[in-house]
C-alpha cells in the first residue's frame, strides 16, 4: 500500500539526491507474520538508497520489542487481550511519528511502515495519518525468540500467527480500489498492481516483482591483473598480465571445485574481462553495462599525471568521490543508474559469477551490503579475490576468498587534504606504488 504527498518535487534537493516523485511517499507493509514483509521492506529500503532515493524502514515489532523488553508467549497477541492491544497501538503510534519527522523534518523521501497491519480500522488509521501531513529463515531468526528452543518457538509462532488470522482483513479490490497497492501471493508467483500513481512507485512495482527467495549464491570478482594495473594506468582497454593469466587459471578450478548448479558468468565486454573468463571453459555473457566507469580525459593516465595536467579536478574528486564526474566520463553515481539494469537481473537469477571492474563492483557490492554513497568508492575490491554473497534472511553474508596469485594494489584512500590549494604531493599521498 502506498500514499504520496499532493507536493510535487522535481530536480534535485540541496543535498544533490534526486528527487523522481511526487515524494514524501509512505509505503504500508500488510500481511500476516511470516510472510515476507521484513525481508522485503528491507530489501526495497536498500535498493531505493541505493538508487538515490532517501529510505528509512520503520519496524513496528522493534518498537514493541523496545516497550515490552521480555516476549513471554503467543497470548500478548490474542484479540482478546486488551492491554497487549493498547500496547501495540502505542508503537504504531510512535512509529508513525518518527514516520512524519523522517519525511518532514529529515529530508526522507520514502518510509516503509512495516507491520502485519492486518485489521482495516488500523489502515484507516494509518491514512488518516498520512492525510493530515499531506502524505498522499525469515521470522523464526527473530529478536522475539532468541535463546528459545526451536520447537517450542514454532509452537508458540504458530499460535501468534493463529491469533492474527482471527481479525485479519485482506485488502478487498472493491472497498480499497481507490488505493495504490500491489499484492504478492503465494511467494511472488502472481500479483495484483491496483494504481500505480507515479514513477517511484511504478518502479517499486518492477523491483517486488523481480525478487525470489530461492537460495543462491553469487560471487564477485575483478578480472585477473592487467598490464595497465601493473604500470599504475587507470582505465583503458589493456589485457591481461602473467600474474592475471595465473589468476584467471586459478579461478577456473576454484569455480570448478564449488560445483555450483546452472551457473551463469557474466563479463563486460572489456578484454581483461573476457580473458579471464576464457580461461573457465564455460559459456558466458558479456554485457556492455559491465564495464569499467569512464575515466573520460583521464582514461589510461596515471594519478601522477592527473595530478600535473587536471590538479584542479584530481581535488574535486577527492572531495566529492561518488557525484564526481570526469570530463567527457562519468562519476560514480552515474555508474549505479547504468547498473541497475544489472542489479534487476541478478535479483532474477540464482547463481552468478559477475567477472568485472574495481569501479563497478564497488557499486554492486554496496548494493547487496547496504553501503551509503560515501563509504562505496571506498569499498576494498582487491585483485585476484572473489567475494562469495548469500543473501539471508535480513541482509547478506560475505566470505572473501584470495586466490594466492600476487597482484598490485589499485586501492587508494581518501586523502586526508582535499583542498585545491594542496600540494602535489600530498595530493599523492594514497596512490597506491606501480612498476
Amino acid at each position: 500500500m502506498m500514499r504520496n504527498s499532493s507536493r510535487f518535487r522535481d530536480g534535485q534537493d540541496r543535498d544533490g539526491t534526486v528527487c523522481m516523485t511526487n515524494c514524501p511517499t509512505l509505503i504500508v507493509a500488510v500481511g500476516l507474520p511470516a510472510r515476507g514483509k521484513t525481508y522485503i521492506s528491507k530489501k526495497l529500503t536498500r535498493y531505493l538508497n541505493w538508487i538515490g532515493v532517501p529510505t528509512k524502514e520503520f519496524n513496528v515489532g522493534q518498537y514493541r520489542r523496545e516497550c515490552v523488553k521480555i516476549y513471554k508467549s503467543f497470548e500478548f497477541f490474542r484479540p482478546d487481550n486488551e492491554e497487549g492491544l493498547k500496547i501495540r497501538k502505542q508503537c504504531a503510534l510512535a512509529a508513525l511519528n518518527d514516520v512524519r519527522q523522517y519525511l518532514s523534518v529529515e529530508g526522507g523521501h520514502v518510509a516503509v511502515f512495516d507491520a502485519t497491519n492486518t485489521t482495516r480500522e488500523r489502515r484507516v488509521t494509518i491514512m488518516r495519518f498520512a492525510e493530515q501531513n499531506g502524505y498522499k529463515q525469515v521470522k523464526l531468526g527473530s529478536p522475539d525468540y532468541t535463546d528459545r528452543n526451536t520447537e517450542e518457538a514454532i509452537q508458540d509462532f504458530m499460535k501468534r500467527i493463529k491469533c492474527y488470522e482471527n481479525s485479519y482483513q485482506p485488502l478487498d479490490e472493491n472497498l480499497d480500489r481507490e488505493l495504490s497497492y500491489i499484492k504478492i501471493m503465494d511467494v511472488g508467483q502472481r500479483y495484483l498492481v491496483n494504481r500505480v500513481l507515479d514513477h517511484i512507485q511504478s518502479r517499486i512495482v518492477y523491483y517486488l516483482m523481480n525478487i525470489h527467495i530461492t537460495p543462491r549464491s553469487i560471487y564477485l570478482c575483478r578480472h585477473g591483473e592487467s598490464d595497465f594495473n601493473v604500470r599504475g594506468h587507470i582505465g583503458g582497454d589493456s589485457g591481461l598480465s602473467p600474474r592475471g593469466k595465473e589468476f584467471a587459471q586459478c579461478l577456473g578450478r576454484f569455480i570448478q571445485d564449488q560445483n555450483i548448479k546452472d551457473l551463469k558468468v557474466w563479463t563486460s565486454q572489456m578484454k581483461r574481462t573476457i580473458q579471464t573468463a576464457e580461461a573457465l571453459g564455460v559459456p558466458y555473457e558479456q554485457w556492455k553495462t559491465l564495464n569499467e566507469i569512464d575515466a573520460g580525459v583521464c582514461e589510461e593516465m596515471v594519478y601522477e599525471e592527473i595530478q600535473e595536467h587536471y590538479p584542479l579536478e584530481f581535488a574535486l574528486r577527492d572531495q566529492d568521490k561518488y557525484r564526481y564526474r570526469y570530463p567527457k566520463g562519468e562519476s560514480y553515481e552515474d555508474l549505479v543508474q547504468r547498473l541497475e539494469p544489472v542489479i534487476m537481473e541478478l535479483e532474477r537469477q540464482e547463481n552468478v559469477l559477475v567477472i568485472c571492474h574495481q569501479a563497478v563492483m564497488r557499486c554492486l557490492l554496496a548494493y547487496f551490503l547496504d553501503k551509503s554513497a560515501e563509504e562505496l568508492p571506498y569499498l576494498k575490491c582487491p585483485l585476484h579475490t572473489v567475494l562469495k554473497l548469500t543473501p539471508v534472511a535480513y541482509g547478506c553474508k560475505v566470505e572473501s576468498i584470495y586466490l594466492n596469485v600476487e597482484a598490485v594494489n589499485t586501492h587508494r584512500d581518501k586523502p586526508e587534504n582535499v583542498d585545491i590549494s594542496r600540494l602535489p604531493e600530498e595530493a599523492l599521498l594514497t596512490v597506491p606504488p606501480h612498476y
